[in-house]
């Protein structure tokens, strides 16, 4: 049985967190952290701070929001439970944190929690290494609901990041073509965003060459694909040793 606390439980992603844990018989949320505890649904205690949490715990999931880092990494050098860090929006100062933070106490961070987008990094990173020299173009549009505030999303800077970990030389993210009139350079990497509607979250990678095109996609129906991995990942830091670890290193076991 794992035991976790969830942060940011109130909101949908916890909400839904909370709906998996209470279907998994090797899962259970003994405590949540909310701003809002009055909208606690009374299946577990909610606390408004993680300094009035008491409840022992294997691991820590957070959705909430970066302001709250400073408690949570606080919270696990202290208490030694590994942090799975799924919310996005961090500055490179608080990444500076967290890698700091690994030191006395294990996290886990991703941009996307989906086990599918964490397997398609892996695709991916093969099929630059053997497209790339080829002279493929290689491109990356998301899609995302109109609540969306950041832009271009997480996910999408984390597949580039993906294909420049193989990339030599690496390429040049582009963001925005429209202050410009030139052709495309051979080592851009153009990223583009939607936003509209209730689009969960749908990724395509593109590789473009000449007379012929390979896209690898991943689409998101629902919020649960994340809200399924994070609980993977809360299972697989049970236990674990101070340090950084990813989804690739719960997909591999």
């Amino acid at each position: 049985m794992t035991r976790i606390i969830m942060c940011g439980c109130n909101g949908a992603m916890g909400r839904t967190i909370s709906r998996i844990v209470a279907d998994d018989p090797d899962a259970e949320i003994v405590a949540g952290i909310d701003i809002e505890p009055k909208f606690a649904t009374g299946e577990y205690p909610v606390y408004k701070d993680l300094s009035e949490c008491k409840e022992e715990a294997d691991a820590l999931i957070d959705f909430s929001s970066p302001k709250a880092l400073d408690g949570i990494l606080s919270y696990c050098k202290e208490t030694k439970v590994p942090g799975v860090l799924c919310t996005t929006g961090y500055s490179e100062e608080q990444l500076a944190k967290i890698e700091e933070a690994s030191k006395e106490a294990a996290f886990l961070r991703s941009a996307n929690m989906s086990l599918g987008v964490n397997t398609i990094m892996d695709l991916i990173r093969k099929a630059t290494q053997v497209l790339a020299p080829e002279g493929f173009d290689i491109e990356i549009v998301e899609k995302h609901h109109n609540k969306k505030a950041d832009a271009p999303s997480g996910t999408a800077l984390a597949l580039a990041d993906s294909i420049n970990e193989v990339a030599d030389p690496p390429y040049d993210y582009i963001f925005d073509r429209s202050q410009r009139r030139a052709p495309r350079e051979k080592k851009e990497l153009g990223i583009s965003a939607v936003r509209g509607g209730t689009i969960v979250g749908d990724h395509d990678v593109i590789f473009a060459g000449e007379d012929e095109v390979i896209t690898i996609s991943h689409r998101a129906y629902s919020k649960a694909v994340f809200g399924k991995g994070a609980v993977s990942a809360a299972k697989y830091m049970k236990g674990k040793g101070a340090g950084m670890y990813n989804m690739s290193d719960v997909i591999q076991g």
